[in-house]
């Protein structure tokens, strides 16, 4: 069992023999209990399939038990632990198993309307109807490290299809890849993960520090004060949004942890506080996020939106992806999603552009209650050289382009686009962007960027 049960619920529930299937009223007297256990453990309510009776699956009663632990959760305002292990719906009761996936499934949007928190913890096996079900609506899914979990079992995709799913499908580490489960995990660090996500516990990130700086000239006295600033932006070793991120939480609980290098998002807790994290790496896959990148972001807003947590961003790209493969998988599109997702939360929003903001791809994470910038950071409608190539029809003239852009972070707060400057050391950017998420109120953001439009209007 993954926790003790403080409270056990339903244990005294039997199933019939609605089909009159042959042998299965006697398999089922034998079963002490059901295929499912549920109740109360700390802090969270526990719903965990029992492998050993018939194989885990889902029956009326399995599914019944699922049901009342999802509603006494949402009225006793718990979040749910899902532990599955589970070979799917339950033939010998036909329809009236199937049915419990539907049942189920309206339990756990109850819950989910309630704005609680649930995590399901996949072990192996776990297929069909529980997988189909209540099992993969979770907010948070983690596997354990040997895991086989599918919709259909292996043996069932081998001899129906010709196909064998070794090394393609059915592997916590393939679920991992393909963003069906946030995590993967061994087995005895399921609890503690369990517990991270919840808040119960501190799983602190460890970031790797930033690439060590080549030694370098000193800047010409006569630079450019724009120019300057591209420069500080970009200056290898200065930390990057997942380095904040890093100093500025005690919790870090990964959403989608193979989704983007360059995006990252978590579950995590802030000056005491938890919040939904999303931070940008400038030194992981070029800094660009991709549309899985801006998928995962979206999913991060929304999932803060429904919890009622606030949202802290930590800004640092030259912008998103503008390869073809990029392109054709809807990089406009996912941008355009995350726009709008941020203008739709319901919660304090804060950001902090700790390094180069670039384009729709940084703004999209920007438009937040409180926007803060880094002295030495900078912010642009497009990068110094991509004017320079439309101005200019020369990259290599950004130099002289950069000042006409006005991306310092003086010319933001001067704009009325971000409300202040910062420090570019970690300690006080930190320390700002708690200040920030106390003061932010839900709307502000909205009235800033009008007012800085309307100033403008002729």
């Amino acid at each position: 069992m993954l926790s003790p049960l403080l409270e056990e619920w339903d244990a005294d529930l039997r199933t019939g023999d609605p089909l009159s299937f042959p042998g299965y009223a006697a398999k089922a007297a034998a079963l002490d209990g059901e295929s499912v256990r549920t109740g109360r453990a700390d802090g969270f309510a526990l719903v965990e399939c029992d492998f050993d009776a018939i194989g885990g699956s889902m029956g009326l009663v399995h599914g019944e038990k699922v049901v009342r632990a999802f509603d006494r959760a949402t009225s006793r305002a718990l979040p749910v632990v899902v532990v599955t292990r589970s070979g799917g719906a339950r033939m010998q009761e036909g329809m009236l198993s199937l049915i419990q996936l539907s049942r189920t499934a309206a339990a756990v949007g109850r819950h989910r309307a309630a704005g609680l928190l649930s995590i399901s913890v996949h072990r192996s096996p776990t297929t069909g109807g529980v997988f189909a079900s209540y099992g993969s609506l979770t907010d948070l899914r983690v596997a354990e490290a040997d895991a086989m979990l599918g919709f259909a079992g292996p043996r069932v995709v081998e001899q129906t299809t010709g196909r064998s799913v070794a090394g393609a499908s059915h592997a916590a580490a393939t679920a991992l890849d393909h963003r069906i489960v946030d995590a993967v995990v061994e087995p005895d660090e399921v609890l503690s993960w369990v517990r991270g996500a919840l808040g119960h516990e501190a799983r602190p990130l460890r970031a790797l520090r930033p690439p060590v700086p080549t030694r370098t000239a000193p800047e010409p006295a006569d630079l450019d004060p724009a120019w300057a600033a591209v420069r500080s932006a970009r200056r290898l070793g200065r930390p990057t949004g997942i380095h904040l991120a890093a100093a500025a939480t005690t919790s870090w609980t990964e959403l989608e942890e193979a989704a983007d290098p360059a995006m990252r998002a978590a579950l995590a807790t802030m000056a005491g506080r938890r919040v939904v994290a999303i931070a940008m790496d400038r030194y992981a896959g070029g800094g660009q996020p991709g549309p899985s990148g801006y998928a995962l972001a979206c999913r991060a807003i929304e999932l803060a939106d429904r919890l009622g947590l606030p949202i802290a961003t930590f800004v640092d790209t030259p912008g998103a992806r503008v390869d073809p493969e990029a392109e054709n998988a809807g990089i406009a599109r996912a941008i355009a999603r995350t726009h709008l997702a941020m203008a739709s939360a319901r919660v304090p929003t804060v950001s902090v552009c700790v390094g180069e903001g670039g384009s729709g791809g940084a703004q999209a994470l920007s438009a937040t209650d409180r926007q803060l910038i880094q002295e030495g950071a900078i912010f642009s409608v497009i990068g110094p050289e991509g004017a320079a190539a439309i101005l200019e029809r020369d990259a290599g003239r950004a130099e002289q382009v950069a000042p006409l852009l006005r991306l310092t972070a003086r010319d933001l707060v001067a704009f009325g686009i971000a409300d202040g400057l910062v420090p570019d050391g970690i300690e006080a950017t930190v320390a700002a962007v708690h200040a920030a998420l106390a003061e932010a109120r839900p709307g502000d953001r909205a009235r800033r960027l009008d007012a800085a439009t309307a100033a403008w209007l002729r």
